[in-house]
């Protein structure tokens, strides 16, 4: 199996890389600490000119169309240096490809280059609702017909970017009748639209620079023609464009491992202790030898999902393996990193409590891990079915 990069997939990696180290890198523990996105929103703004939003998405609607397995390599060197900038890049892309798989040639053309090209920062995925997380199936959000126009009730929960997006992907029930899951349909909604209104910001643990707020739908008015698919198919699109995401996810996940056990290892190759470089210890190669198998490992998972997605394969198992195993290696990667510096991985005069508070989040969003695991058993059990 050829498992080398191609050139233009290296030099993706490579542009990702230099963008992170210049532009990212520099201002991500001021933006941990600030409540000022004006540094990250500008260099949405950049990434969006070095066509990092659209990067599976066709060049007819501004992407990049440079495939699966450059964002997830993509994904991984942006959150080497900002987990934050990182997720809005991962769901800008998810929200361009779902619009390219289902949009209708008028919406892909109004909304995906508007996205790729930065004139919008962001857009959002709202999907979750409070009642509606691991099982989305129940949301109790509506959109009722009158007329020529759709009427949307409810409220979603976590919704990432939400107060500098340009447009909304929208779950609503639209058949109260229909069996579970089968009577939800997707919508385009645009930011400013009458009766959209962006609710609470959430405090969170970690990613402070990447805005996650309530959205409610208080008699939302939007056009007839912002249905996206078909009626009622909403369900199957959320759960097949989930898959991408968490391709994504790993990846960022991966990334903020990666830059953890970086610097953790610098670190331990100058810190002395007992007269002796702590590297020297068994103790802390064992910590660098353990987690950077682990973390190859994720790699060689989100390699295998993305590459089986860029080829038309199935890949729900695979993705689901991916963001699994990469997140929760990177969780102990970070962990691994605050105990290798000590007293000092604890402060927020090293990055690592950090890279630790960002890595947290990733195996519970776009699907908790435990999602995950009754996903990929529910796959394999398949095979053993009579």
């Amino acid at each position: 199996m050829f498992l080398d990069l191609t050139e233009e997939q290296k030099l993706i990696q490579d542009t990702a890389q230099e963008f992170a180290r210049a532009e990212l890198e520099p201002v991500a523990a001021q933006l941990d600490q600030g409540d000022d996105r004006g540094p990250m929103l500008a260099n949405l703004k950049k990434l969006a000119e070095l066509g990092f939003m659209g990067l599976n998405v066709k060049d007819a609607y501004g992407g990049s169309e440079a495939g699966v397995v450059a964002f997830s390599v993509a994904m991984t060197e942006i959150a080497r240096a900002c987990a934050s900038t990182a997720v809005t890049v991962s769901v800008n892309n998810m929200v361009c490809e779902v619009i390219q798989a289902v949009g209708s040639e008028e919406q892909k053309k109004a909304y995906i280059p508007k996205i790729c090209s930065g004139e919008y920062a962001a857009g959002s995925f709202a999907l979750t609702e409070t009642g509606a997380g691991s099982d989305p199936a129940g949301m109790t959000t509506t959109a009722a017909l009158d007329g020529d126009q759709w009427v949307l009730n409810g409220a979603k929960l976590f919704i990432t970017s939400a107060p500098y997006a340009g447009v909304f992907v929208v779950w609503a029930v639209t058949d109260r009748e229909a069996p579970k899951g089968k009577g939800i349909s997707c919508f385009l909604v645009e930011a400013g639209t009458p009766g959209l209104i962006i609710g609470k910001e959430e405090g969170k643990m970690g990613q402070h620079a990447s805005a996650t707020n309530e959205v409610i739908f208080d008699k939302c008015r939007i056009p007839k023609g912002a249905l996206m698919g078909k009626l009622n198919d909403g369900f199957r699109i959320a759960v097949a464009e989930l898959g991408g995401g968490r391709i994504g996810i790993g990846s960022l996940g991966l990334g903020v491992g990666l830059a953890a056990m970086d610097y953790a290892t610098r670190y331990a190759t100058e810190r002395s202790q007992f007269g002796q470089k702590i590297s020297d210890f068994q103790a802390i190669q064992w910590k660098i030898a353990d987690s950077y198998t682990e973390l190859e490992a994720a790699r060689l998972l989100l390699m295998n999902a993305a590459f089986r997605k860029e080829q038309g394969k199935p890949f729900a198992k695979e993705a689901s393996m991916a963001k699994m195993y990469a997140t929760e290696a990177a969780n102990r990667a970070c962990y691994h990193a605050v105990q290798m510096l000590g007293g000092y991985g604890y402060t927020q005069d090293y990055p690592v409590e950090r890279y630790a508070r960002d890595a947290r989040i990733t195996s519970i969003y776009e699907g908790t891990n435990e999602i995950q695991r009754v996903i990929v058993s529910r796959e394999i059990l398949k095979n053993f079915s009579s």
